[in-house]
């Protein structure tokens, strides 16, 4: 833009200055104008006839400019038209793109808030990790609160991040104000300009310019007009695009937070969705006895034998790990070798330039940077996706920064450009300046030939008679005064020159100065600029412009040129010319102080760029210490890599242990293949991340790249339309002046007529007119030959102009694509060096991760091995001591579900054979896929061998890349299958480990209840409870190794996959390297069609690895989603263990209270450990359900189902019941999810097959633009090839040009021929009508007169007489030669009339031709233009070309590719250079050509010379023989005194027949001193193309030769014209030999002349009276010319004042459409601020509506929820409401028995108290057991009957404990025990509890911790109240462990004691899985102590 407008700046200023010189040549010629219409009123006009003429005549004028502004305004609205049409379509392109990119944007915005959301879920389950790993060593059981909060940290701050990514679109944004701003500071600038150039006109109007035209006024009106409206236009174009980008970006921020929002809503509803899971996960499965101890020494014999196999599968581990470290070592030695060779490379690289190096080392440090987020990456593992982003928005920012830097380069070389072009014009002032000193030195010239003429003249007039002396005297004083004026003009303009030469002199100083300055400023820049492209555009614009100025110089030249013409005419009429010279002086004094105001522009402009260039050299010099920082971080890089190699040595002892620890893993090989599967899924997604972020950067390039396509167009098309108006401008300016003059000659004419007219004779005004009419004719004709020579002139400078400056500019084009190449050889070894670099780096990191990862799984592996050795010998020992003992006699019930269990376990072998089966099947497959690639490097070899015959052949090349394709599509397909059946693999072994985890837990569950049944049958011993303690911590060990083994197993996997992928991405690798060398092999010109084919194969194949690579990275992607629930899972393990901890420790303070108290507090402790296993199997179910969540869910219900089977009381046949409900609900959610799963499966699928239309979309563009390029290339060749016929044209043109120039030499000839004839013949002639003249004269004089004529003649007369007597013989003979030259006249004089008629038409082809001239100029010109766009848009595609190579340097396999691509280009740029060449030598070849036309020129200006020596020599001649006539003459007038009388009348008439000789021999020398003017012109001329061509040899010494023929063909040329002048002599000769023969003739005719002398006398004396009458009118025509200048002075005032008056009008309108322009800019930024608050409005808007929405969304989810727990609530209460009923009519049997055996056991004395208490447990009052017991005699009937009637309330509490009659144990156990088992039944919870997720724990300060009696107390009052009453939080999913399982009993249990658990307490009081410790007062075993007292 800033280019733009400079060059629009400079238009309006060259544009000004033409309106200011058209201005004053039309005031000049309107001047003239006025003043021969008022000569004429003053003369002829009185009349109205005349006024309504002149009037008629003004009113056609001011119609035709009315006619001409009526079309320049249709052409303008055409123009604004068509503008407008651009612009519209401009803006809908601009639309058009703007949406596409936001689309693009939106996608790309859309992916990457799903990787954040990835991410984010795995940070949270990282934190929750190390969260659960701290809780479980500091060993507390209470999770701190800060997981809930730290979990969602992460996620605000990644929003940040994200937000952070629209920094781009701020960037934008400000920059885009910035320049905004700038283009308004350059709008003000302009208007500033505009106000200047305004004052000058008005200053130069003041002083005399206020004569123009109103119809410049109107065409600047127009033009400011236009500007006008391009300045509106750019600014709207500019607020509409700002507009656009703030529309973006408040869409931008509208959709991050919309997708913020819809994340919350998507976690939190996975986490109810979690919740929920939980809840329902609480399931139990049924009691196992002894017999288990059967399946787990069977378990164990399997385990053994699976550790052999698991030792053979290590050492074959291990030996794949001692082949990966040779390859590690080979890999180290290959990196030594690419060290060498990179010191190497750098060596030679070392001289390349520093800013290149910066440039390099740059791009280094971002790959540097790039790497090491890579490893960054794949150390975090879970931090890949956010990684990516942040580069994306790092590299964009620093593509903006360098576009800035580009801007500000562009603008720093344009001020430079600008300032060269006002140097380039001050030289040009210089050059008018030295044209202006040559021709006043012309001036000069003739005013000394002037001189000389007259002292010839007065010699002359010496000789002649009295009355012609007087007549002389009176010329010579006229001609003096006329010299006086003469000198004293010159001597003004001489004085005038000095000054303006001491002021070129300084500005050429200040120029040369600048010039210097400037010159050392570009060739700083030229160090620093690397991009040559848009310099060289840039230049080719600057050298437009500079032509266009040219140009308008030359036509300025042109002008003054033709004002100088004109002035030289009018010296010779009238003095009025001088105003013009004043008034051209004027200008020039403007011109110069406008250019001292540019140098201190310039000044300040060399002040700004010396600043900025030391701002340059502090960028660089930070950019070194910033790479001098980046080479220390290498350097340490290094050093790491050597610490490497020691860690292999302590990596091989580790191997040595881990071989003897390996022996006891077991289920290795299965896990080893689902992990490598979801590690190969995982790459194949990182792969097809890594192609997206491609296509991003590579549309991203696209774009900017269509932008800068659009900006070059725009530029053109304005270039173009401001050429073609200055062209239309000129021509105009050209016709106008062409019309003025000749309408000034028209008047001169008809001036010279009407004086004509007003003479008084008839015969003088005959003769008067017809000199006249001669005059003009040849005025017209000597102005047609001058336009002639000006016209050749102007194109000869022009001719000259160009080529010298095609010449500098093909010197410069030449330069710049060297250095080019240059700089292209240098990138291309720079891009070698980093690409190595690139590789050793990769190659560097993945050993480091691999090295790092090997010794993270050995040191785990070896601390798994160890505590798996020490557990497994403590379980072999306590199997051992349970096997020892006896198994206790099983009941029937439990022998039923052994057999059960045994037939599970059954088939769960032949499920783990079929699965080994599987797996050795997939073990088969591992070894075929290991054969095939060792098959497939075989075949790699053969396709060299194949490879180096197919440089010989080319059919059996294209053979074997088919088969190399092949072979590639059938390992992806292979591949392909093995990915499927790694899937099945994956899905049964998740089904084995969860199989195994149920037996597990099946197994601690059967010896949990087998334990209770010893304790129950050994009186609870405290040796039986210690064991179970025990148990119950080998259990929990048991758990820790396994998922210790699980985390092992998972890590070698991982190892392994990246093993595999690495062997599987070698061999693509080395495919890959063979294809390059393919093509290496064919980069012949014969080949390169097959090649692009085959690259666009391989292209397709590098895009079909991408997707396989894609396919990897999401199958690791679900791996590391499994390995997350996995470590879920074990937090929730942890969680557990520590729970257990806390319980172990209140187990042993409770042993050590039992010891103390008495055999209640046993029984409390007994009661606390059942209720603890019980929560512990529970806890356990609970694990176990949520390990089996994933697939087994339909399994684990079965099991459960079986299990509740064989439960022993109906009670828990109930719970089983409900727990078979909960686990269908699950399954049916599980199924859904499975659903779910599926569809985004689905989903998945169908992305990737849009993604390979995507792809197949973008190999179509690929070719489409391949095509594009390959169309591009045949357009330039043929624009070359019409360029060179073009310049043959030219050269045949220039030919044409020199044949037209000797052809006016012939004619410039034959005319002096044919003037020396004319002269030769016209004085006999004139003799001949003076004799007519004179007898008409004497007739009339009187005698008087006569008589004193004789007295002043008689010495003469006598002198004369002599004379006669001797030239008597030579007068006859002079009479027969008159009578003969009167005839040759009349031949000659129709010679010459037919000659003029034709040279005319010839002259008129001449201008033809030279108008063809300069119309094929003009087209040159275009198509050097045209030419120029091309080359631009053909740098423009290469620039886009090298973008693409930057961009695709990060793929390792196609580097290759590309530098062959860059060889190819440096072909091109050869064969380019070649063609420069060529044309360089064929414009050589056009300069000889022109150097020869320039002799040519030369010998003409010779031959001209000559001729003008030879017609000096014939008139000296001429005089001579005239001085010796008269002194013959003086001779025989003394002998002959009386025969002269006779002859005076002749005498007198033939010396007015030599004066009117003598008149026209001045005419002739006047003309020929005007030429030898011209020949000096060009003699000066000649001299500067001289000094030319001796700098241009210095340049080109190779032109030698050239000269050398040139300067023969210039001898040549010497012979030639020696030999002209030969046959000019002998011409010469033959002329004098006419005028002997002539001169005797004249002595022959002295008689007759004598004879004449009489009537002499009178007409002398007669002319006197005519010489007085003339100066009479002379004197007549001074007082009319003074009239007329006080008439010209009053119209001049009158129009100074109109036009100030006009001006003052106009600038009324412009402040009013300022103030106008103002208020509407006010206005839009009034608009603008309302536009942004009601923006910020719609956001805040939309976004409480966002809010309203996730609220509703909330509340309808709270409300389905709520319904949810309703309908729960009321099937609890059905069920509870049946369960009353069936149990209120029943009576417990056992009970019954007991209690009345008892009763009679007891003695007699004691039955009251057993009444007592059997009354307390019924719930009967004390008042009835006192009167039962009172009554003794009817006491027992009525107790009996009551109790066996069961009618009382006591039955509906008590619950019915089935016991079977055939178990006798229970008749022998006594009546505590069976209270006890009571209170076990009753205090047993009869519903499975929900369990917790971690997320869901209640700290210990959520609540204030109560205490127990308020507690009890609310729960009693909870109780009692009814079954609907709920707390406040009654959110089961928020609710603590202590609410849903309460740990105290409450101690009334009245007539609601036995209700549902539901109705039950919740305490806030107690923490999750923590139960504090018992209190004494709310213990069971204080109820007892209760019941007891009473």
């Amino acid at each position: 833009m800033a280019s733009w407008l400079g060059g629009l700046g400079s238009g309006l200023g060259q544009s000004l200055g033409q309106v200011g010189g058209s201005l004053s040549s039309l005031s000049g010629q309107i001047s003239s104008f006025t003043k021969d219409i008022l000569l004429e009123g003053t003369e002829e006009v009185g009349d109205a006839p005349t006024e309504l003429q002149v009037s008629s005549s003004r009113l056609r004028e001011i119609e035709s400019t009315h006619a001409t502004q009526r079309l320049e305004n249709e052409r303008l609205k055409k123009v604004c038209s068509d503008l407008e049409e651009k612009h519209e379509a401009a803006e809908l392109q601009i639309k058009q793109l703007s949406i596409e990119y936001r689309n693009q944007l939106q996608q790309r915005e859309v992916e990457i808030s799903h990787l954040k959301a990835r991410q984010n879920a795995l940070q949270e389950q990282l934190q929750k990790l190390q969260t659960t790993a701290q809780s479980a060593q500091l060993g507390a059981g209470v999770l701190p609160p800060t997981t809930t909060s730290a979990s969602f940290v992460p996620v605000v701050r990644h929003h940040s991040s994200g937000f952070q990514g629209d920094d781009m679109d701020f960037g934008d944004i400000i920059w885009s104000q910035q320049e905004i701003n700038r283009l308004s500071n350059e709008v003000s600038r302009l208007e500033s300009e505009v106000d200047h150039w305004m004052q000058i006109a008005q200053s130069s109007r003041v002083q005399g310019t206020n004569n123009a035209d109103k119809s410049e006024i109107c065409k600047l009106q127009n033009i400011i007009k236009e500007l006008k409206q391009n300045l509106s236009q750019d600014i709207d174009e500019h607020q509409h695009e700002l507009s656009v980008l703030q529309d973006a970006h408040r869409q931008k921020l509208a959709e991050i937070s919309r997708r913020h929002r819809e994340e919350l809503s998507e976690y939190e509803e996975r986490i109810e969705e979690l919740e929920n899971q939980l809840q329902q996960g609480g399931a139990c499965i049924g009691i196992t006895d002894y017999s288990k101890i059967s399946d787990l020494q069977k378990n164990i014999q399997i385990l053994q034998t699976e550790k052999l196999k698991d030792t053979h599968n290590m050492k074959e581990l291990e030996d794949k790990v001692k082949n990966l470290n040779e390859k590690l070592c080979s890999v180290e030695n290959e990196n030594k070798i690419l060290l060498n060779e990179r010191e190497l490379v750098k060596m030679e690289n070392s001289q390349i330039q520093e800013y290149e190096r910066l440039k390099s080392e740059f791009i280094k440090l971002q790959n540097y940077v790039a790497e090491q987020e890579t490893l960054l990456k794949e150390q975090g593992k879970k931090l890949t996706l956010m990684t990516s982003s942040e580069e994306e928005v790092l590299r964009l920012q620093q593509a903006l920064l360098d576009a800035e830097k580009e801007i500000m380069r562009l603008n720093i070389l344009n001020q430079t450009d600008s300032f060269i072009g006002a140097g380039e014009d001050g030289l040009k002032v210089k050059t008018d300046m030295q044209v202006l000193k040559e021709e006043n030195h012309k001036l000069g010239k003739e005013k000394e030939e002037l001189q000389k003429k007259l002292a010839s003249l007065q010699h002359k007039d010496e000789d002649v008679t009295s009355a012609s002396i007087e007549d002389m005297n009176l010329e010579l004083n006229q001609l003096r005064q006329e010299l006086e004026r003469k000198e004293h003009e010159l001597k003004e303009s001489i004085t005038e020159r000095a000054t303006l030469t001491a002021e070129l002199e300084e500005l050429d100083k200040q120029n040369q100065e600048t010039v210097q300055h400037m010159i050392i400023l570009k060739e700083q820049l030229s160090k620093q600029h690397t991009e040559a492209d848009s310099t060289i555009n840039q230049l080719k614009l600057d050298i437009d412009s500079e032509r266009r100025k040219i140009s308008e110089v030359e036509a300025e030249k042109m002008e003054m040129s033709k004002e100088l013409e004109t002035q030289k005419l009018k010296m010779n009429h009238c003095t009025f010319a001088l105003n013009d010279l004043h008034m051209s002086n004027q200008q020039l004094q403007h011109n110069i102080k406008d250019l001292q105001e540019q140098l201190k522009k310039f000044q300040d402009c060399n002040l700004n760029n010396k600043k900025e260039i030391a701002e340059l050299k502090q960028n660089l010099k930070q950019k070194e210490k910033e790479l001098s920082v980046s080479q220390n971080k290498l350097t340490k890089i290094i050093n790491q890599e050597s610490n490497s190699n020691y860690q292999d040595l302590s990596l091989k002892e580790r191997e040595a242990e881990i071989e003897k620890l390996n022996k006891d893993i077991s289920e290795n090989k299965q896990l080893n293949q689902n992990l490598e599967k979801s590690v190969c899924d995982l790459k194949i997604e990182n792969g097809k991340l890594l192609a997206v972020c491609e296509e991003l950067k590579q549309q991203l390039h696209e774009a900017f790249a269509e932008k800068n396509k659009f900006s070059l167009e725009k530029d053109t098309m304005l270039e173009a339309l401001k050429m073609e108006k200055g062209q239309l401008e000129t021509e105009l300016s050209q016709t106008e002046k062409r019309l003025l003059e000749q309408a000034q000659k028209y008047e001169q004419t008809i001036e010279d007529l009407s004086n004509a007219r007003n003479m008084n004779t008839d015969a003088l005004q005959l003769e008067h007119e017809r000199l006249v009419k001669c005059n003009q004719e040849r005025d017209f004709e000597i102005a047609e030959f001058k336009r002639n020579i000006e016209q050749m002139k102007a194109d000869h400078e022009e001719t000259k102009e160009m080529l010298t400056t095609s010449l500098g500019g093909q010197k410069q084009l030449t330069e710049l694509i060297k250095e080019k190449e240059m700089f292209v050889e240098k990138f291309k070894n720079r891009a070698l060096e980093l690409q190595q670099e690139l590789e050793e780096y990769v190659k560097d990191s993945k050993k480091h991760e691999i090295l790092r990862q090997n010794l993270e799984e050995k040191d785990k592996s070896l601390a798994a091995m160890k505590e798996e050795n020490n557990h497994l010998k403590e379980e072999i020992e306590r199997l051992k001591d349970q096997q020892s003992r006896s198994p206790p006699v099983a009941e029937p019930k439990t022998l039923d579900i052994i057999t059960e269990l045994e037939t599970e376990i059954a088939q769960l072998h032949v499920i783990k054979n079929n699965l080994e089966e599987e797996i050795k099947l997939n073990k088969k497959t591992i070894e075929d896929q290991s054969q095939k690639t060792v098959q497939l490097q075989q075949s790699l070899q053969e396709h060299k061998r194949e490879i180096g015959e197919s440089k010989f052949q080319y059919e059996q090349m294209n053979v074997t890349h088919e088969k190399l394709f092949l072979e590639k599509d059938e390992e992806i397909k292979s591949l392909q299958k093995t990915i499927e059946q790694i899937k099945t693999q994956l899905h049964n072994e998740r089904l084995v480990f969860q199989t195994d985890s149920s037996d597990l837990f099946q197994e601690t569950k059967a010896q949990a209840l087998n334990g209770e049944n010893g304790n129950e049958k050994h009186d609870l011993s405290k040796s039986e409870i210690e064991r179970l303690v025990k148990g119950i911590k080998e259990r929990e060990r048991e758990i820790k190794l396994l998922n210790e083994k699980n985390v092992f197993l998972t890590q070698q996997i991982d190892h392994l996959s990246n093993d595999q992928v690495g062997k599987l991405t070698q061999i693509i690798q080395e495919k890959d390297l063979e294809i390059q060398a393919l093509h290496a092999s064919i980069s012949s010109s014969s080949y390169r069609q097959d090649v692009l084919y085959l690259q666009q194969q391989l292209q397709a194949y590098a895009m079909e690895r991408e997707q396989v690579l894609a396919v990897l990275s999401e199958k690791t992607r679900e791996n590391s989603q499994l390995k997350t629930e996995y470590h879920k899972i074990m937090d929730m393990v942890a969680a557990k263990e520590a729970a257990l901890m806390k319980l172990q420790e209140e187990n042993q303070k409770l042993s050590n209270k039992f010891e103390s108290s008495s055999q209640d507090m046993f029984r409390e402790t007994v009661q606390n450990l059942s209720r603890i296993i019980r929560e512990k199997d529970i806890e356990i179910d609970a694990l176990s359900q949520k390990c089996q969540t994933l697939l087994t869910v339909l399994q684990t219900s079965n099991i459960g189902t079986d299990s509740g089977s064989g439960g022993v009381n109906s009670n828990q046949f109930e719970e089983l019941l409900q727990e078979r409900d909960k686990l269908k609900q699950q399954v049916k959610k599980m199924e859904e999810w499975k659903q779910q799963v599926m569809t985004t499966v689905q989903n998945m699928q169908h992305e990737s097959a849009h993604l390979q239309e995507e792809l197949h979309k973008l190999q179509a563009q690929i070719s489409v633009d391949s095509d594009s390029s390959s169309k591009l290339q045949i357009d330039y060749n043929g624009l070359i090839q019409s360029y060179e016929q073009n310049e043959k044209k030219i050269k045949s043109f220039s030919q044409e040009l020199a044949q037209v120039q000797h052809s006016i030499g012939q004619l410039h000839n034959t005319k002096d021929l044919l003037l020396g004839k004319l002269d030769m013949v016209t004085p006999p002639m004139l003799m001949a009508s003076s004799v007519a003249q004179t007898s008409d004269i004497q007739s009339n004089t009187p005698p008087e007169i006569v008589s004193d004529a004789s007295k002043l003649l008689q010495q003469e007369l006598e002198q004369l007489k002599k004379m006669l007597q001797e030239k008597d013989d030579t007068i006859r003979t002079l009479k027969e030669n008159n009578q003969r030259l009167s005839d040759s006249m009349a031949i000659t004089l129709e010679l010459e009339r037919k000659g003029q008629k034709d040279t005319d038409p010839e002259m008129k082809q001449i201008k033809g031709k030279c108008d063809v001239f300069q119309k094929s100029l003009r087209d040159k010109d275009l198509l050097i233009k045209s030419k120029s766009d091309q080359l631009l848009s053909v740098s423009e595609n290469l620039s886009n070309k090298e973008n693409e190579n930057e961009l695709l340097k990060q793929a390792v396999t196609n580097l290759k590719e590309r530098n062959l691509i860059l060889e190819m280009d440096i072909c091109k740029l050869k064969e380019e250079n070649e063609k420069i060449v060529s044309r360089c030598r064929e414009k050589e070849t056009e300069f000889r050509a022109l150097q020869e036309t320039n002799m040519q020129f030369s010998m003409m200006l010779k031959e001209r010379e000559f001729e003008s020596h030879s017609m000096k020599e014939k008139a000296l001649a001429f005089e001579k023989l005239l001085k010796e006539k008269e002194q013959g003459k003086m001779g025989e007038l003394n002998h002959l005194l009386n025969e002269v009388k006779s002859m005076q009348e002749k005498a007198v008439s033939f010396q007015q027949e030599r004066d009117q000789v003598m008149l026209a021999l001045k005419q002739k020398q006047m003309e020929s001193s005007a030429l030898q003017n011209e020949v000096q012109h060009l003699r000066d001329k000649e001299q500067r193309l001289n000094q030319e061509l001796e700098r241009l040899r210095n340049h080109l010494l190779e032109m030698e030769d050239s000269y050398t023929q040139e300067a023969l063909a210039a001898e040549d040329r010497e012979t030639k014209l020696r030999k002209k002048v030969m046959v000019l002599e002998e011409k010469l000769l033959l002329s004098s030999t006419a005028v002997e023969n002539a001169s005797h003739q004249a002595s022959l005719q002295v008689e007759s002349l004598q004879e004449q002398l009489n009537l002499v006398s009178r007409q002398r004396d007669e002319t006197m009276l005519q010489l007085t009458m003339s100066q009479d009118q002379v004197k007549q025509y001074a007082l009319s010319l003074a009239n007329l200048q006080m008439v010209l002075e009053q119209f001049q005032q009158e129009e100074k004042a109109m036009y100030s008056a006009e001006l003052e009008k106009y600038q009324k309108q412009t402040a009013e459409w300022k103030k106008k322009a103002e208020k509407l800019e006010g206005r839009v930024e009034s608009l603008q601020e309302s536009l942004g608050e009601a923006n910020a409005a719609l956001d805040s808007a939309s976004r409480l509506t966002e809010q309203l929405d996730l609220k509703e969304e909330q509340i309808e989810d709270l409300r389905k929820q709520g319904e949810i727990k309703q309908e729960m609530l009321e099937d609890a209460q059905n069920k509870l409401m049946n369960l009353i009923n069936s149990t209120e009519g029943k009576v417990d049997k056992v009970l019954m028995r007991n209690l009345f055996i008892g009763h009679f056991h007891t003695p007699k004395n004691k039955r009251h108290e057993v009444l007592r208490l059997m009354g307390s447990i019924l719930g009967i009052k004390k008042e009835e057991l006192d009167q039962l017991v009172s009554e003794d005699q009817k006491g027992v009937t009525r107790w009996v009957t009551g109790w066996l009637g069961g009618g009382g309330a006591g039955s509906k509490s008590v619950p019915s404990t089935p016991i079977r009659p055939n178990n006798q144990s229970v008749f022998n156990s006594s009546f505590s025990e069976l209270f006890v088992k009571f209170l076990e039944t009753e205090s047993r919870p009869n519903l499975p509890l929900p369990t917790l997720s971690v997320h869901d724990m209640k700290p210990l300060g959520a609540a204030g911790i109560c205490n127990p009696s308020s507690t009890r107390s609310s729960s009693h009052t909870e109780t009692t109240g009814s079954g609907t009453s709920r707390r406040p939080d009654a959110n089961p999913f928020l609710a603590p462990r202590s609410a849903a399982v309460p740990l105290i009993t409450p101690t009334s249990l009245g007539a609601g004691g036995s209700g549902h658990l539901l109705m039950k307490p919740i305490s806030d009081a107690l923490p999750t899985f923590t139960p504090l410790p018992v209190l004494p007062d709310a213990s069971a075993g204080a109820v007892l102590k209760d019941l007891l007292k009473q």
